[in-house]
């Protein structure tokens, strides 16, 4: 039998390191949330299908993308390779 996990619940436990990848990188990077339910205009657009999406743009244009939770450590390692694509 397979577990369900909200999404939601997903983000939550994602949301500290978000939180502290944005506070170490503050002026640097502009880290933004979008509430997916009630911008479902910009999930549709962005094809975003799983909480958490994370997503990089430079100059107006993606070059990264990941779906999912990462560790912190993971995570800032993902994160800076997509800022020097």
């Amino acid at each position: 039998m397979t577990s369900y996990k909200h999404p939601l619940k997903r983000f939550v436990g994602f949301a500290p390191v978000f939180s502290d990848a944005a506070t170490e990188r503050k002026g640097n990077i502009r880290f933004i949330k979008i509430d997916t339910e009630s911008e479902q205009s910009l999930a549709t657009k962005f094809q975003i299908r799983s909480i958490p999406t994370i997503m990089v743009f430079k100059n107006g244009q993606r070059v990264d993308m990941i779906n999912g939770a990462l560790p912190k450590s993971q995570f800032d390692q993902w994160l800076n390779q997509a800022i020097l694509k």
